[in-house]
């Protein structure tokens, strides 16, 4: 993995661009020191994309099973002793 200075990246963003396609290198783009973005190829992005619905299917999937453990607001006002309104 390459990294350059926003203004190096700048530069060279069309080559940045080509390496990320034809060769798949990942390029960290730092600004002062920084890490601030990257150039990645969009099979490096559409992977992560995937792997984020995964994760949320999953949490929706648990939250669904914990739906049946389900209290009212009122319920959940007297468990932490706040009484009634």
């Amino acid at each position: 993995m390459t990294t350059l200075t926003a203004s190096d990246a700048r530069e060279h963003f069309a080559d940045l661009l080509e390496k990320a396609r034809h060769t798949g290198e990942r390029t960290i783009i730092t600004r002062r020191g920084r890490k601030l973005a990257a150039v990645v190829p969009v099979e490096d992005l559409e992977l992560l994309e995937e792997l984020e619905d995964r994760v949320d299917l999953a949490a929706v999937r648990e939250a669904l099973k914990e739906r049946d453990k389900a209290v009212s607001y009122e319920e959940f006002r007297k468990t932490l002793g706040l009484g009634e309104k």
